[in-house]
């Protein structure tokens, strides 16, 4: 096997310590490494996000614009995760809602990208869509 996975993804940030420490407050990241104003998070099932100094104006996009259009986090407690970030003043961007057995809800990160809580139902398996 030559491809083992993502091991990170990188968001452009104009403030990436801030942009970091929104990972650390909202969805219970931990900064793992910051070396010339980027930043690594680290999600608790050990993903990482990249977030390194933006360069040049934010284009527009919106959900289905061509490129990367979120980022989805997994959660074993939706209605507490939803709290949580209700508690926080989380930027939604529709209501939660239900579709083949998993739980949805879109929202904003600090810098305004996409992301959005998913609690499936149950898990994907290589070969189904």
């Amino acid at each position: 096997m030559l491809f083992k996975g993502i091991e990170h993804f990188a968001i452009a940030s104009e403030d990436p310590r801030r942009l970091a420490d929104w990972y650390v407050a909202h969805l219970e990241f931990s900064i793992v490494y910051a070396d010339g104003g980027a930043f690594f998070v680290e999600a608790r099932n050990g993903a990482l996000i990249e977030i390194i100094p933006a360069v040049g104006a934010r284009p527009e996009s919106g959900m289905k614009t061509p490129g990367m259009r979120h980022i989805a986090i997994a959660v074993e407690d939706f209605e507490a995760a939803l709290g949580w970030l209700r508690e926080r003043g989380v930027r939604f961007l529709g209501e939660p809602y239900e579709g083949q057995g998993n739980w949805v809800v879109f929202f904003e990160d600090g810098d305004g990208n996409v992301v959005h809580l998913i609690q499936r139902g149950r898990a994907l398996k290589a070969g189904q869509r």
